[in-house]
């Protein structure tokens, strides 16, 4: 295949990126998005397999055998995973990213001839730099996406793990890499590379363990972001376009929404990479065991109030995508509709564990896309509202955002749903969010607490809307 036809084949697929990005920007066109973004993938592979073909039978049966492997179980977790699981599952397919980004650099080090970059001794500074780069970013999304999987999964606590010293720790570490990459250049040292490697593994930890659960979908986001930027280094390093258009489109779209998910949070970006938030300040004494009473219902009472209700906010959360509730909230929703209710869903920027988690959830219930409010758009109408139906949602929904300063976290913009006449609020038990704070809304005095799993709690109350 000539240079000028690659050259095209790579620029069609980048075209194809762009509008799969377009295409997932909203639900009414995601699937479109996503078969872009596979019709691209598939331009881009072949064009990469014509421009270098293996050279002997050995070879060929390598790579199939790699895409083979890959493929299946690509595949195979795709069809599996829960729509719960997604966050976690996202934050292993980032570490995999991080990961070959150093496997990559590695074989570029070890066998440059073959990348075209020089020999060994005498590989190019460009090159050393590229690969160097590409290395320690993607080794920090690497163990960065192994410590958010763990917390996202369950196996760590979600709240913020404080190191001492924390952010002298985190200068320390960066300048040994700064220092480290200046060798490495001016030396092709193998023993700089991995010591570079092994600088940005131990980073990668540092930056993400004091990260508390209520910025874990920005979290997600930005280390999206980071083997975006990993995958465009080893780009240089490969000297392959797509693989170039294909990590900085993803590196710059991951930053810019873990921007825009800051700001929609009252956070500063710079703050949560650096450590998160609530790392000063205390909140609720450590194992204190709540005794304020609070107001319990059962399904038969808030099938009778939002019967009787003109408007009714559902607000969902983390909660109903575990119970996956969201097909039986729908039918709710249906059912209260044809009584004459005015039926809404708000949701928070930062609801479940990554963004739009719950867009996705209420598509696949096939809830139609003129009735979800994006938190801006809808905290106005909940003075207005009768109901405001809480399902699973917990710190997106806590007054102590609002009111608390020694909360972790104080400043947050949350949904106003305090300010329905009846909160109805579903949880398994008493227990805070994700981030460990008590939700201040379970015991005020128009909320009523319905105890139980969300997807039967709604079966019930459908059964007495009937």
């Amino acid at each position: 295949m000539s240079v000028n036809l690659a050259s095209l084949l790579y620029l069609v697929s980048g075209v194809l990126f762009i509008l799969a990005l377009r295409g997932l920007s909203h639900p009414t066109t995601s699937r479109k998005g996503n078969l872009y973004g596979m019709v691209g993938m598939g331009i881009a592979i072949l064009t990469t397999i014509l421009v270098q073909p293996p050279a002997d039978f050995g070879g060929w049966a390598l790579m199939i055998a790699g895409l083979a492997i890959g493929g299946t179980i690509g595949a195979v977790v795709a069809k599996r995973v829960p729509m719960t699981a997604m966050p976690q599952l996202v934050a292993a397919f980032h570490s995999l990213v991080g990961l070959a980004a150093v496997l990559v650099a590695a074989g570029a080090l070890y066998a440059p001839q073959a990348f075209g970059i020089g020999t060994i001794g005498t590989i190019h500074g460009g090159s050393l730099f590229e690969m160097a780069l590409g290395a320690a970013i993607g080794a920090i999304t690497f163990t960065g996406s192994v410590i958010a999987f763990l917390k996202l999964d369950g196996r760590m606590s979600g709240k913020p793990i404080l190191l001492p010293q924390r952010h002298l720790l985190n200068i320390g570490l960066g300048a040994l890499m700064l220092v480290l990459l200046v060798l490495f250049i001016t030396t092709e040292g193998h023993a700089a590379f991995w010591l570079i490697v092994l600088v940005a593994f131990v980073l990668g930890v540092t930056l993400i363990v004091p990260i508390g659960g209520a910025d874990m979908p920005v979290v997600v986001s930005m280390l999206n972001s980071y083997s975006g930027w990993a995958a465009a280094g080893i780009g240089f390093t490969l000297g392959n376009l797509a693989l170039i258009i294909t990590g900085a489109l993803v590196g710059s779209s991951g930053a810019i929404l873990s921007y825009i998910m800051c700001k929609g949070m009252n956070r500063s970006f710079i703050s949560v990479i650096l450590g998160g938030f609530g790392g000063e300040t205390t909140g609720a004494a450590a194992g204190a065991v709540e005794t304020r009473p609070v107001k319990q219902g059962s399904a038969d009472d808030a099938a009778f109030i939002m019967k009787n209700a003109e408007r009714v906010i559902i607000v969902p959360g983390y909660g109903m995508a575990v119970a996956q509730a969201q097909h039986a909230l729908r039918e709710m929703s249906d059912m209260l509709k044809s009584h004459g209710v005015d039926v809404k869903y708000a949701i928070h920027p930062v609801a479940g564990r990554m963004p739009g988690h719950m867009n996705v959830l209420l598509a696949e219930a096939s809830v139609p896309y003129d009735e979800v409010f994006e938190l801006d758009d809808i905290n106005s109408e909940f003075a207005q509202a009768d109901v405001a139906f809480v399902i699973g949602a917990n710190d997106v929904t806590n007054p102590s955002a609002k009111t608390d300063p020694s909360s972790p976290i104080f400043g947050m913009p949350i949904l106003d749903v305090e300010k329905a006449k009846t909160v109805l609020f579903i949880k398994r038990g008493m227990g805070s969010g994700y981030a460990g704070v008590e939700n201040e809304l379970f015991f005020r005095d128009n909320t009523m607490m319905l105890f139980g799993d969300a997807k039967k709690m709604v079966d019930q109350i459908l059964k007495n809307l009937g």
